[in-house]
């Protein structure tokens, strides 16, 4: 499938998507409840096969916490870029992939710990790399102050 196939595909599938494309990859803003569906369905439909998550990543744009995932199909080598957002910064929360990618678990749990978002139904959402009781709150937000810096 070329660009345009999958931003007609994706389009069919979440009408309200905004899609964009740059030099290397296709990019997909998808409302944050139709993203468990839409990537379910690119993982899972025979003309997609979007069956690597190759990169999860969390983003704080100072209003707007995002998660970004980058797929790939081993299959027809196409690539897409889905992104969701969230200007909720008290309790950042969306659906888990995990269930669709293994390797997000790990991701996802990274994410949670850095920037503070949750993803609903993940299988065991907890810190993977921080101790709760040294650090307080989530280093990688942009609101973060670190209380163990002495002040000069």
């Amino acid at each position: 499938m070329n660009n345009e196939e999958l931003k007609n595909r994706v389009l069919t599938l979440v009408p309200e998507s905004i899609i964009t494309e740059n030099k290397q990859f296709l990019t997909v803003i998808v409302p944050p409840d139709k993203l468990h569906k839409l990537a379910e369905e690119l993982r899972y439909s025979e003309d997609t096969v979007f069956d690597y998550l190759f990169c999860l990543s969390g983003v704080d744009l100072k209003d707007t916490l995002m998660v970004v995932y980058h797929l790939t199909s081993t299959v027809y080598y196409h690539d897409i870029v889905l992104k969701v957002n969230t200007t909720d910064r008290i309790n950042p929360q969306f659906d888990t992939v995990s269930d669709i990618w293994r390797t997000a678990d790990f991701n996802e749990r990274e994410v949670y710990d850095f920037f503070g978002i949750k993803f609903n139904n993940h299988p065991d959402m907890r810190r993977i790399f921080l101790d709760e009781t040294t650090i307080k709150g989530f280093p990688f937000r942009k609101d973060y102050v670190d209380k163990n810096i002495i002040e000069r």
